[in-house]
């Protein structure tokens, strides 16, 4: 993915990790929209940011992500990446038996979201040079979290899905770039904005803008703080990471 030129549409880019990156991108030179589901912070962000665009989405409403697509690719023609930034995360108790509708919950946005994006805008990508489609993992895909497991596998499918579709794509021309945050201090979970254990946002966006700008080709963006967790398995770590992880539980 080229750092600038682009033109960008980020659904969950209202806070935290979207909207640090939605700001970086369009100062970096690229047009972007930002989507989120509540009209009037649409409408704070926009005159806060002049040029800015938004757009209303819900990404847990597949009549919604519709809608949103036809407004975005009629208004901005040119458009060549997306970013399925939208999701969210619960803890959860898998010891009672009151988990199946937030489990449900994390895998209708975090799964079915960026599915439904991809189906939604995959023709208009196809038909522009330079196209990428930037999926949104975790460091927990790869090392569990005691109290978030639908979370943790709804990423695991993620990347995994980020992997396949590379694969599928590769022919027509569209990139596919996994973007795997750390912990980072934003309030998707409570707690998690005060916590010593999580990334400054500032930092971990600032570093994914270089790592973008010094690697156009990557397939996975990795800022340093996420490869203790990414890389587990691979070191032959991954029971002591996973018991070290849950011991610091930064929720």
């Amino acid at each position: 993915m080229q750092i600038t030129g682009n033109t960008v549409f980020i659904p969950g880019a209202t806070s935290g990790i979207g909207l640090a990156l939605a700001r970086r991108l369009h100062a970096a030179g690229n047009t972007v929209i930002i989507g989120g589901r509540r009209t009037e912070l649409l409408e704070s962000i926009a005159a806060d940011e002049p040029g800015l665009h938004t757009v209303r989405i819900d990404t847990a409403d597949p009549g919604s992500i519709e809608a949103a697509a036809k407004q975005v690719i009629a208004e901005h023609p040119e458009l060549n990446v997306l970013v399925t930034m939208a999701g969210v995360m619960r803890g959860e108790d898998w010891t009672g038996s009151d988990f199946v509708a937030t489990a449900e919950e994390i895998i209708t946005t975090n799964v079915l979201g960026p599915i439904r994006l991809i189906g939604a805008f995959i023709e208009q990508l196809r038909s522009r040079p330079d196209a990428t489609i930037m999926t949104v993992s975790s460091g927990l895909a790869f090392t569990p979290l005691r109290v978030t497991p639908t979370y943790n596998a709804s990423k695991a499918a993620i990347h995994m899905l980020s992997e396949s579709i590379r694969l599928q794509l590769a022919v027509t021309g569209v990139r596919v770039v996994e973007l795997v945050p750390p912990a980072v201090r934003t309030s998707l979970m409570p707690g998690q904005e005060e916590s010593d254990f999580a990334m400054p946002l500032d930092a971990f966006a600032d570093e994914v803008m270089g790592l973008i700008e010094s690697q156009p080709d990557a397939t996975e963006i990795q800022v340093e703080n996420v490869k203790f967790l990414r890389y587990a398995e691979v070191r032959g770590e991954y029971d002591q990471t996973v018991a070290m992880l849950n011991r610091l539980d930064p929720h």
